[in-house]
């Protein structure tokens, strides 16, 4: 398609290496596209300013005329068109020359200027672009710089207006074949042809999308609009909003309160710093045939909006309130401003960006509703909500020169599949909460979400939920576990002061109190995986593996209201009721349901406690302090790792079958030897003790253990298979077993605890 050059011989003056003068042939310059329909809103031809172009004179189907393309294109353009005759180069130019030249548009009675354009490419086509601004991010950049008229014959039902010369009334789709036959009646068209090219789509309906430009609202960012709110022209709308920008503008009170606010993670404080920094002006107008309506009145002819405005949105505000948003759509405008008024004045039919309504939640919600306080205490949402949620509650917070929204911002990935895709109903990868709740129950989807690191995106799959099961079943068997040993435990009458308590038990309750700390820290910070991470640890490595796993002994062979008995339950009753509390907010209805069976609950729910304050610390001073036990745990796993090879190797069965000979010195001797004989309670073996490391023998396996400020000391491990008897009540292979007489199948220390006997003594463990 051509557009022909008005005035030849200026074309000329301005190449260099010019052949030849005008000789009356017409100069043109071609350009392609794949939008015919775009063409009544050309308003110029661009070309690429470093580009250098060709004038090349050539004979077609319309006699002899001169072409102008890029060099570069020339061979490809001119056998596109069918040129394979000859040809010759009269004139050379770079584009930037041509800037200003008019031109003839193509079939209408107007002339439109060359302009430069950095967008213009030299991979394709001609050289040179048509140019609509109304159609096209390029273009309408390109034509701001040139202040070409913004011209959109297309109304919002996809027709041209009745203003627009030919095609008044049709359809784009209608007439795109129309302008072809145009172009070839005004001997235009160089050349039509089929091509199959990508083209936009709805990402939601995946129809096609077509461009074009419509009056819009804007909230300025920088006060380039004096009164915050414009429309074309303008118009004074918000005295608040006035009053506001005349102290500083919306994106510098944005910036400057994004550093009141907690961001979690981080990162998000510089994303949303950099977003309002680079953000334009905020169009707050969208053209769907529904929402929440712009309720204004516009001028028919200036645009302008009526200037009884404020009043009238008001009185618009309260109809709405009654009848909701439908209402503005039915109203006549007549009975708002009057019959003269209505002759010159048009309801707006825009609605509000939707993100402007969920903006302003932190008005509507938090002022609206009993019990809530603005600002908010948190904002949660997903990660592209920086774009969204987040900055639209800011900007309005900030517009009403209110204060922040929110005092903290949690934001999320989204969920994806063991693959990492996205999970979507046309990839058949959708787990959904209902499916979760009918296989596995809320609580482990509570779980599940709880221990995923949710500022990255989550991984949901049945092996997932699975991992999870186990370790919801693990947390349910430490209470389970806790509450059957309570059993006829009474606070009030049972319960052992903690100075009176076991060293071991003192030790659990005080780790209970530092795994408290630490949950509520993460809880603080919202930091759920760490709060998983922390009572399953506690769960299954503090109790499962090392407290629970040892009392078990003392639980079940000690008399019923022997002292370590007694205490290791008054250390179980604390931390029965503290872990009930952690879970909570996560694991509700197990939590629940625990508390129902808590012995001496403080409470009729869980839900109506805080965090448990009764979980006494452990002095640092103290023989046996925490970093004491957590030597005694690493010297523990060495043991049972030693014993484990033996049951592999069919030497051992159970680790009550062991006896333990440990050889160290210096530091770690000394913390070995203070358990005494209550060391083979610490190891569940039937006999422990403690030699010097130099007594070794040869084949003891060799380990070490980090004793903190202390250092690290080596230390040997000697298990052999016992050969004592097994005690028929506590299973430990004991040489006096049967020395009293009416017990034959006893060990002495089960005999002292049968009922009217004196009773065993423990101390430590």
């Amino acid at each position: 398609m051509r557009f022909q050059v008005v005035a030849p011989q200026s074309l000329l003056e301005r190449c260099h290496h010019a052949q030849a003068e005008d000789n009356g042939t017409p100069i043109t310059i071609p350009i392609w596209t794949t939008t015919p329909w775009t063409l009544p809103a050309n308003q110029a031809v661009a070309v690429n300013p470093q580009a250098e172009y060709v004038v090349v004179q050539c004979q077609t189907d319309h006699g002899e005329e001169r072409l102008l393309i890029a060099e570069a294109l020339l061979s490809e353009a001119l056998l596109r068109y069918g040129f394979s005759g000859n040809y010759r180069i009269i004139a050379y130019c770079l584009g930037e020359a041509l800037e200003g030249l008019l031109l003839q548009h193509p079939f209408e009675d107007r002339q439109v200027p060359v302009i430069l354009g950095d967008h213009v490419t030299l991979d394709t086509g001609t050289g040179a672009v048509h140019t609509a601004p109304a159609h096209g991010q390029d273009d309408y950049s390109v034509g701001k710089k040139y202040n070409l008229p913004v011209h959109c014959p297309v109304n919002e039902s996809g027709r041209f207006i009745e203003s627009t010369p030919f095609f008044a009334g049709q359809t784009i789709y209608e007439a795109n074949d129309k302008i072809i036959e145009l172009l070839k009646l005004k001997g235009a068209l160089l050349r039509e042809m089929a091509i199959e090219h990508s083209y936009p789509h709805c990402w939601r309906h995946k129809t096609p999308l077509i461009f074009r430009t419509t009056p819009q609202w804007f909230i300025s960012m920088d006060n380039s609009h004096p009164h915050g709110l414009a429309k074309k022209d303008e118009v004074r709308v918000s005295n608040e909003v006035d009053r506001f920008l005349r102290q500083s503008s919306l994106r510098e009170k944005a910036l400057t309160g994004i550093k009141k606010a907690t961001w979690l993670p981080a990162w998000g404080e510089q994303r949303i710093t950099d977003m309002v920094a680079q953000r334009p002006d905020w169009c707050i107008s969208r053209q769907r045939t529904w929402g929440v309506p712009l309720a204004l009145f516009i001028h028919r002819e200036t645009g302008e909006l009526h200037p009884n405005t404020p009043a009238l949105m008001e009185t618009i505000a309260k109809q709405v309130e009654q009848h909701s948003a439908d209402w503005w759509y039915d109203v006549d405008p007549a009975s708002l401003i009057g019959e003269d008024d209505a002759k010159h004045y048009t309801k707006s039919h825009d609605i509000l960006d939707v993100w402007f309504e969920s903006g302003v939640s932190h008005y509507c919600v938090l002022n609206a509703h009993y019990g809530l306080t603005f600002p908010a205490d948190l904002y949660l949402e997903g990660n592209d909500q920086y774009r969204g949620w987040f900055q639209s509650s800011l900007m309005t917070a900030c517009a009403m020169n209110r204060e922040m929204p929110f005092k903290t911002v949690v934001t999320h990935g989204f969920i994806v599949d063991a693959e990492g895709a996205k999970m979507s109903k046309s990839l058949g990868n959708v787990i959904t909460p209902e499916m979760i709740l009918k296989k596995w129950g809320a609580d482990i989807l509570k779980l599940w979400i709880a221990s995923t690191d949710y500022t990255k995106e989550i991984i949901l799959s049945d092996e997932a939920l699975n991992r999870i099961a186990d370790v919801y079943r693990r947390i349910r068997n430490t209470m389970r576990f806790l509450l059957s040993n309570l059993n006829g435990f009474d606070l009030t009458h049972h319960a052992i002061e903690p100075d009176a308590m076991l060293a071991l038990d003192r030790w659990a309750v005080d780790r209970a109190r530092v795994v408290q700390t630490e949950i509520r820290e993460a809880f603080d910070h919202y930091q759920f995986h760490l709060v998983y991470q922390k009572i399953h640890h506690f769960c299954s490595i503090d109790m499962g593996s090392f407290y629970l796993d040892i009392i078990k002994d003392r639980q079940y062979t000690m008399q019923e209201n022997s002292l370590g008995r007694r205490s290791c339950q008054t250390a179980m009753r604390h931390i029965a009721e503290a872990l009930a509390r952690w879970i909570a907010p996560i694991l509700s209805f197990t939590a629940d349901e625990i508390w129902q069976h808590l012995p001496d609950r403080s409470e009729t729910s869980v839900f109506y406690t805080t965090w448990y304050d009764q979980l006494m610390a452990l002095p640092s001073n103290a023989s046996m302090n925490a970093p004491y036990w957590q030597t005694l745990m690493q010297v523990r796993i060495a043991v049972n790792n030693t014993i484990e090879q033996l049951r592999n190797n069919k030497v051992l069965g159970s680790s009550l079958e062991a006896e333990v000979v440990l050889y160290a010195d210096g530091e770690l001797k000394n913390s070995l030897t203070l358990l005494q004989n209550e060391l083979r309670f610490v190891l569940i073996t039937s006999t422990a003790r403690v030699d010097e490391l130099s007594k070794a023998p040869a084949d003891a396996a060799d380990f070490a253990a980090d004793m903190g400020n202390l250092g690290i000391y080596l230390f040997k491990i000697s298990v052999t298979p016992s050969s004592h008897k097994k005690c028929a009540r506590c299973w430990h292979r004991r040489a006096d077993i049967g020395i009293h007489a009416e017990h034959p199948e006893l060990c002495e220390r089960c005999v002292s605890n049968l009922p009217e006997a004196a009773g065993e003594k423990r101390q430590f463990a």
